[in-house]
């Protein structure tokens, strides 16, 4: 039987056995019809035993049967019919254990799809400009570069090794946000110095362009991490100077509430198409009215850093016209 080939079962029948014949050589023992009774008694007891005990092995081995069968994948869940007591508690039991598994390997072979994507979208991104630098190597190359033309063939050479470092590190920062391993070191500032650290890198190409920048602080002021909040609010603000036509403006509006902080970023450029609108913060999406070099991490990347410091975001187009950054820090009130 395999009954008998659990040692458990099979200690626990020796037991009861041992028991009713000890029970029965005392009632022997006392009279015959004493040791008749009690014989009688112990046999109807261990063939009740018996029976519990081969029914408990029996729905523990269809248990077992069950979660090897959900372990090749012949079945979702471990359930038990209509059944209570301890077995059908460690049905429940394992049953969610096998959902939080089934959850995580879901989990993990999203995560390995988006990677295999984001690896393969970063090679077509940086493909682009490796090809302009091998061109451009091979021009540099030849023997009657003038001057002039040399100049602009390195210049070239410059800006695209620029891109692929740009490329690589907001990549990297987009991994670290991921991974929970970027620092976030917050502090308050002022909002006319974050502004003014976000905008430093823009001014001269906003200048070029003729562009008007109008800043409207009111002593308002954010408790972020400077640097990582700057960078977010450079790439929002860079989006902006792009698709604003030359003579245009930018308004950076800033104000406090008791429950959080706003800055709201518009430009007086043609907007967004409404399609685009809902796919604007993925990585590597191209808008219809994105420039040619967009290569559609960087609104990624800031959407990331706000959010990791208890922020939001929320973009549309004006009803004046061009697009609408609206960015929340929310405060921890107790």
């Amino acid at each position: 039987m395999k009954l008998l080939r659990n040692p458990d079962a099979k200690r626990e029948l020796l037991i009861f056995a041992l028991s009713g014949l000890v029970f029965t050589g005392i009632g022997f023992f006392l009279s015959v019809r004493c040791g008749l009774l009690a014989l009688a008694i112990c046999t109807v007891y261990f063939l009740t035993v018996l029976l519990f005990v081969a029914r408990r092995y029996r729905a523990i081995a269809a248990l077992a049967e069950q979660v090897g069968r959900v372990l090749h994948g012949q079945e979702k869940l471990v359930t038990m019919r209509d059944e209570e007591g301890e077995l059908a508690i460690l049905a429940s039991e394992i049953g969610k254990m096998t959902v939080r598994l089934k959850e995580q390997s879901d989990r993990l072979t999203g995560e390995k799809v988006r990677l295999t994507e984001a690896i393969q979208d970063m090679f077509h991104q940086i493909r682009t400009p490796l090809t302009g630098i091998n061109l451009t190597v091979s021009l540099l190359q030849e023997e009657d570069l003038t001057a002039e033309r040399r100049s602009r063939l390195t210049r070239d050479l410059s800006r695209q090794s620029e891109r692929i470092r740009w490329l690589v590190e907001t990549l990297l920062k987009l991994s670290k946000i991921d991974a929970g391993t970027a620092v976030f070191r917050p502090e308050t500032i002022p909002a006319e110095a974050l502004i003014e650290q976000a905008v430093s890198p823009l001014r001269i190409p906003m200048e070029l362009r003729e562009q008007t920048l109008r800043i409207h602080a009111d002593g308002t002021s954010f408790f972020v991490d400077p640097a990582w909040t700057a960078e977010a609010l450079s790439n929002l603000l860079k989006n902006c100077m792009e698709h604003t036509p030359p003579g245009g403006t930018i308004d950076v509006d800033a104000r406090e509430t008791a429950l959080f902080s706003e800055l709201t970023i518009k430009d007086s450029g043609t907007g967004f198409d409404q399609a685009d609108i809902p796919r604007l913060f993925e990585r590597f999406y191209k808008g219809k009215n994105a420039t040619p070099e967009s290569v559609g991490i960087g609104l990624a990347l800031a959407r990331s850093v706000i959010a990791a410091q208890n922020g939001t975001i929320a973009v549309a187009n004006a009803p004046s016209g061009g697009a609408c950054f609206t960015i929340r820090f929310y405060k921890n009130i107790v």
